[in-house]
């Protein structure tokens, strides 16, 4: 069903996939949320099995969304979204058995804050977050009713994946993407190397309470769109002192995944890496031996976990089956402890 603020009356009703879907008309009203729904109308309660399924972007994963619905136990799941529209409908329910499954769009403040999307998430067995813009994210949603039914479904032991953008906002801490204008590139390795401070590097903290993630910062399309520099220059930045002493200050770390790819995570921290490409833990040794307005940054020895598909690594020892290199970061060129050189 699709609802434009409020549904008003349906137009007509057929079966598809063994799924219901209703598609509606609505009347102009103050509410600028779209609501797509296949499957049946009524919500179904459901036992949900916690989890965690980070996808690096790209195309779609089947192993990473089978994973997920199984944790929301047959019940409603829900995909947000700021732009697009419900492609992510059928593509779920051809792969999950499940009571439906809806796309919210949520483009504006005034969408986030409406009564029915926050219910819309509350009643959900199954979350995920999709690729878009990641500003758009944390311009409407945080400080919203749709920051605290995500968070309180996280406590509740719903299932929550991202990817690409919906991947960015699941850490503690988010690459916003907030100084970017519609017309700028990507922000690239070079950019942000030689001006950790340039305008376009804004980073916010907890938009998401995920436990397991507490500590971390994320970045998606890794190696395809060379964005090793640029995650650097996040962990230099968050890792910026605060006046406590090294003992007593929080190290932040990164996890980076590469495109057709995804990390499944147990609420444990038991992860298995999936997908077509690998995965990336990253940990500097403390903070940057050169962070300045203006200048290009110099931070070294910071460890690499590189992870395989079929791997495991478990982020609470922040150990596991992986490749194990270093990389220095002198005036804004990085190189590598691999044999050849190569970053990735």
């Amino acid at each position: 069903m699709l609802y434009s603020g409020c549904m008003t009356r349906f137009r007509f009703f057929i079966p598809l996939l063994g799924f219901a879907v209703a598609l509606a008309a609505s009347a102009q009203t103050a509410a600028s949320y779209k609501y797509f729904r296949m499957g049946s109308r009524a919500d179904k309660p459901a036992t949900t099995q916690p989890g965690f399924a980070l996808m690096g972007g790209g195309d779609d994963l089947d192993e990473a969304f089978t994973w997920l619905c199984k944790r929301a136990g047959g019940g409603d799941f829900i995909v947000l979204r700021a732009h697009g529209d419900d492609e992510y409908n059928s593509y779920i329910a051809g792969l999950c058995k499940l009571n439906s499954v809806a796309t919210v769009i949520l483009p504006d403040r005034t969408a986030a804050e409406d009564p029915f999307v926050e219910r819309a998430i509350r009643e959900a067995s199954g979350i995920f977050i999709a690729g878009g813009d990641q500003a758009n994210y944390i311009n409407f949603w945080m400080g919203s009713p749709v920051q605290v039914a995500l968070n309180d479904a996280i406590k509740r032991g719903v299932p929550i994946g991202g990817t690409s953008a919906g991947l960015a906002v699941l850490g503690e801490w988010v690459y916003s993407a907030q100084g970017d204008k519609p017309e700028d590139p990507d922000l690239d390795s070079k950019m942000a190397l030689a001006d950790p401070y340039g305008p376009r590097i804004t980073l916010v903290h907890q938009f998401l309470e995920i436990p397991i993630l507490k500590g971390v910062i994320t970045d998606t399309h890794f190696a395809k769109r060379n964005r090793m520099g640029r995650s650097l220059v996040f962990l230099a930045r968050v890792n910026e002192p605060d006046g406590k002493t090294p003992t007593e200050r929080p190290r932040i770390r990164e996890i980076a995944i590469q495109e057709r790819a995804a990390l499944l995570v147990e609420p444990d921290g038991k992860a298995t890496a999936v997908g077509h490409g690998d995965v990336y833990f990253i940990t500097p040794p403390g903070p940057a031996q050169v962070l300045k307005p203006g200048t290009p940054l110099t931070m070294r020895d910071i460890a690499v976990d590189k992870v395989a598909p079929k791997h495991r690594f478990d982020l609470k020892k922040w150990a596991g089956d992986a490749t194990r290199y270093r990389l220095s970061v002198d005036a804004g060129t990085v190189t590598s402890s691999q044999v050849g050189g190569g970053i990735y």
